[in-house]
């Protein structure tokens, strides 16, 4: 009789066992189906963001006037690129119910070269389209290269209290030359090329190869100023202060030619283009592409072979 109660006890003891096993993996079980559906909603997710900020194309029916928004510093790697500005521009032109165009510029300046090709598009674009005006409304800020994309508008509009001008450029930089030397740090540099190590921090500044590079700033700030003479033409009222790099509020620019009167966005909509409706055309990085440049940015900044390139980006309309 006992031993009929032993092997019962160890009949139940391992059904219990059995049981709490089975019930245990379908515990799991339905956990590992809850965490492969979220991760599943979470990438669908992505996915949907991805493509819907991939699609920067505007849909815009009857009369209106185009905005386009330059917010931020000019390059071919931010939101104020050629890249981005042309897309813009070509729907902006291609719709027919375009009646005129802002250009709604707060930028302190940044590359010279992206903010000539945006300059030189949008006469094109002017040139081909003689019907509709542009004109360039100033936030808070349209210095340097953001005032060189303002003068290819028809006329220039800005807050008393808008900082506008600085029209300049400059080429920053650090030399670790007697910092190294103070650390006993040796400097082990190859080259082939006289001016190779041009502008190299970790080496003594060479008067020549300074001279060499204020002959290309100078090279640059003239090709500025005769873009915002041409621009502005006989309004601008020119003395010793304009091309210096000095920057003006809004109420002075406009007494010195440098912009035409006060407006924002939505009086020079209603009063200037007689179309009170906008449509926003501003083209701006995707998901994708912003996750892209920041991954190329990061490679390339670990494989750099040449450093020319930052020195180029040095050099900017500030």
């Amino acid at each position: 009789m006992a031993e009929q109660k032993d092997k019962n006890w160890e009949k139940q003891t391992i059904e219990k066992i059995a049981i709490e096993s089975l019930s245990q993996q379908k515990s799991s079980k339905r956990w590992s189906i809850f965490f492969k559906l979220i991760t599943l909603i979470y990438l669908g997710w992505i996915l949907f963001f991805v493509l819907v900020s991939s699609n920067n194309s505007t849909i815009a029916t009857g009369d209106f006037t185009a905005l386009i928004r330059l917010n931020g510093e000019i390059g071919s790697d931010s939101e104020i690129s050629a890249t981005n500005v042309k897309i813009s521009l070509k729907e902006v032109y291609e719709n027919p119910g375009t009646k005129g165009l802002i250009l709604a510029i707060n930028s302190p300046g940044g590359s010279p070269v992206q903010s000539g090709i945006i300059n030189n598009e949008i006469l094109r674009y002017k040139a081909l389209n003689p019907q509709i005006p542009v004109y360039a409304v100033v936030e808070d800020v349209c210095a340097s290269g953001g005032y060189y994309i303002a003068v290819a508008a028809d006329k220039i509009f800005v807050d008393k209290a808008s900082i506008v001008g600085s029209i300049g450029v400059i080429m920053n930089g650090f030399g670790f030359d007697k910092a190294i030397e103070s650390l006993g740090i040796e400097r082990r540099l190859i080259t082939s090329g006289d001016n190779k190590a041009i502008l190299d921090p970790f080496l003594p500044e060479d008067p020549i190869q300074k001279d060499f590079v204020q002959e290309l700033l100078n090279e640059v700030h003239n090709q500025f100023i005769d873009v915002v003479k041409k621009g502005r033409g006989s309004k601008l009222i020119v003395n010793q202060d304009t091309f210096s790099g000095l920057f003006w509020s809004g109420e002075s620019a406009i007494r010195l030619g440098l912009a035409d009167n006060f407006g924002d966005i939505d009086s020079v909509a209603r009063e200037i283009v007689k179309h009170e409706k906008i449509i926003d055309f501003t083209t701006q990085s995707s998901f994708a592409d912003r996750f892209a440049k920041k991954l190329g940015s990061s490679i390339g900044s670990s494989l750099r072979v040449d450093r020319f390139k930052n020195y180029l980006k040095n050099i900017e309309l500030k």
